[in-house]
């Protein structure tokens, strides 16, 4: 454990001006606070806060985020208040504190709760400060390498699995790379145990060889090539860690000794121009590998990080990666936003600005701890693509986002007005996956809104956690004016006109604050009509239901709702404008659309029919045919020509069987109303090549 000297002298040797008063108090209050506390290992309990703090500075953070790292814990494992810390430490160290601090109080139902509700207070602190989690990564990692001494085999599988999800992804995406490499290799060594001791001692045997030799020797030539071409590089190398080597094996589903680029090279050179220089000198003088050349100069990843990425074939049976930078570029590399963090000045780095910005965008659009986690892997842990606005903007994105995703990433009201797209000039569906390069333009209108199928194919936590919001936005208005007209026939079918205080009176009884809530209730089924009759009306609820019949006209319109929001149109029958339809209404489930005659209504002894209507101007729906064509050249024309001059767009078309003379397919087709599919129908059965045609 560093004495309370040597911290003092590792902080003054970077900031030889900061506050010495400040950390010396806040370690004698440490020491004092964990007292006789000890930690799983049998150490003191004041020893892991002055590791941590130790951490930081290899990071060179200035005096506030040492005496934080110092405090970090007395709030929630001492006796000690926020009030105290404030009083002795001021008001930017007690912020700091605060936003560390673990919330035992929170009292989850799952590991996934707890796991989400922490990282919700990390990303909430870190909105106002990012040295909130450059402390909270420094805990993490301090906890990581003694995770060893706590016994119980559950809770450090736990601990390890929360740190390979949550905190290894955190510490990449403000390029502290290598916190997040320490991470992972503890991580993967409780939670792999076999893999991580058979790779590791693969390594120590390649170490114990030639492998060490041959690391040297190999950055021996590399250096030497690059410095009779006028490149001046400090040049190293080493094995990769086994948790990186470890998913190469799964990814390409070969052994360890199949692995030809088990090693890592590394050239620091003096300036930008020296990059590419020894580039193309390292091109020259051996194969490149295709496909592993990435050029994070040019298009920097989102947290800063810059360098170039090589791969080349040295000798008959050995590729090396290579990594090129310059000094600068190196320091951010290995500390990330660390590095050049001026808390003084109240600098805010370049790299905190987009992908924090998005996870508090995500933070402030998810309601589940699962939807929470589900957003923040896919912000912070996958591999980028590029792609250009019209403008020549850049933006970043994970492998397989999609056009779509591309609209909310430049702007969420873009996202949410997208009609189409252009990619490279040319119209492309909303789920086309972009490519590195692509230039794409987003086709909006004031009158579009997120479709919920959207959801089938976004990939961005920032798309899904938007789409989610308008579907819930509109599913809430839409399923209170179902209840709302529900509330009204119920009110129909009383002996009496009420007004507004037997509504007040009926929300007191039924234990609800507003009318919203009720009628919310009434669509979902959670409050039926005897229960409703009851409360409106004390003594009608245990009558007859049906001694009063609504006054007609009394069907619900759906005209204006959004299918797949506050109702379903059954996928049994595709109920179309036009069609004599009915609701079915179940406990707790959105009301299903079907067509009268449908053969599932039969089913439906558990739920309420309700008596629905197309509204005025009500269009287009999906039609499923069966059509059966004679096999004979043409005829599968014949019936794609009769659906596109009737307008009628084809979905989908399904060989469902051949019978020598006559082939059966079942298509689906958008159109108007039935009207619509009435004539196509009449067209069909005209036409010499078609036995047969019919709704199913």
């Amino acid at each position: 454990m560093l004495r309370q000297y040597e911290l003092i002298e590792r902080v003054k040797s970077y900031d030889p001006g900061a506050d010495e008063a400040l950390i010396n108090r806040a370690y004698v209050f440490s020491v004092n606070a964990h007292g006789t506390q000890k930690r799983a290992s049998g150490d003191p309990y004041f020893s892991h806060p002055i590791e941590v703090a130790g951490i930081l500075t290899d990071l060179r953070l200035d005096d506030e985020t040492i005496a934080t790292a110092i405090l970090h814990d007395t709030i929630e494992d001492t006796v000690a208040t926020q009030d105290e810390i404030e009083n002795l430490f001021g008001e930017n160290v007690a912020r700091l504190v605060d936003g560390v601090t673990k919330l035992s109080t929170i009292e989850a139902q799952s590991d996934t709760e707890r796991a989400a509700e922490n990282l919700r207070k990390f990303l909430l602190a870190m909105s106002g400060d990012i040295r909130v989690l450059l402390v909270k990564l420094a805990d993490r990692l301090h906890n990581m390498r003694t995770l060893h001494f706590i016994k119980n085999d559950e809770k450090r599988r736990r601990i390890a699995r929360e740190t390979m999800d949550i905190y290894a992804p955190l510490a990449e995406r403000i390029g502290m790379y290598e916190f997040m490499k320490e991470m992972q290799t503890l991580s993967f060594r409780h939670l792999e145990p076999d893999a991580y001791e058979s790779i590791s001692t693969r390594l120590n045997r390649l170490r114990e060889g030639e492998g060490a030799a041959t690391i040297d020797r190999i950055a021996e030539e590399l250096k030497i090539v690059l410095g009779s071409h006028g490149v001046d590089a400090e040049v190293t190398g080493r094995e990769k860690h086994p948790y990186s080597i470890w998913r190469k094996m799964a990814e390409r589903h070969v052994s360890f000794e199949t692995l030809t680029d088990v090693m890592a090279f590394r050239a620091i050179v003096p300036d930008l121009a020296d990059c590419y220089r020894a580039l193309g000198i390292l091109h020259e003088k051996w194969h490149m590998v295709p496909g592993r050349f990435k050029d994070y100069i040019s298009t920097p990843k989102r947290n800063g990080y810059r360098s170039i990425h090589t791969s080349i074939q040295y000798g008959e049976d050995r590729r090396i990666e290579i990594q090129i930078r310059s000094q600068a570029m190196h320091e951010q590399a290995e500390n990330g936003l660390a590095a050049h963090w001026s808390y003084k000045q109240g600098d805010r780095p370049d790299g905190q600005a987009g992908w924090l910005r998005d996870l508090i965008e995500i933070l402030e659009t998810t309601e589940s701890p699962e939807e929470l986690l589900e957003h923040t892997r896919m912000a912070m842990y996958q591999d980028r693509i590029f792609a250009f606005t019209p403008a020549g903007e850049l933006i970043q994105l994970p492998k397989g986002a999609t056009v779509v995703d591309f609209a909310f990433e430049v702007h969420t009201d873009l996202g949410k007005q997208t009609v189409g797209a252009k990619v490279n000039g040319r119209v492309v569906p909303l789920r086309t996956q972009l490519e590195n390069g692509d230039q794409v333009r987003i086709l909006r209108s004031d009158n579009q809104h997120p479709d919920p199928g959207w959801l089938s194919f976004v990939v961005t936590g920032k798309a899904r956690a938007a789409i989610r919001r308008f579907v819930r936005q509109k599913e809430k208005e839409e399923t209170i004016s179902l209840g709302r007209k529900l509330f009204d026939q119920v009110v129909a079918r009383l002996p009496a006109p009420i007004g507004r205080s037997a509504t007040k009176a009926a929300l007191k009884r039924l234990k609800l604050a507003k009318e919203d809530a009720l009628m919310e209730k009434i669509a979902r089924k959670e409050i039926d009509d005897r229960a409703l009759m009851e409360a409106l009306m004390p003594g009608m609820g245990t009558g007859d239901l049906h001694s009063a019949v609504p006054p007609k006209g009394q069907a619900i319109s759906i005209k204006g709702l959004t299918p797949g929001v506050a109702f379903q149109l059954a996928e049994c029958c595709h109920p179309l404008p036009g069609d004599r339809i009915v609701g079915i209404r179940r406990t707790g489930e959105d009301i299903q659309i079907h067509t009268i005659d449908c053969d599932t209504l039969a089913d439906g002894n558990d739920a309420d029919w309700l008596a629905v209507n197309w509204g005025d101007g009500s269009d287009g729906g999906t039609a499923q045919l069966r059509v059966v064509l004679k096999n004979e050249p043409g005829s599968l024309a014949v019936m794609a020509g009769i659906f596109g001059t009737h307008g009628a767009n084809i979905l989908n078309v399904k060989l469902e069987n051949r019978d020598g003379s006559f082939h059966s397919f079942c298509v689906d087709i958008e159109v108007h109303d039935r009207a619509h599919l009435m004539r196509i129908l009449a067209a069909l059965r005209a036409a010499d090549c078609v036995s047969q045609a019919e709704r199913v």
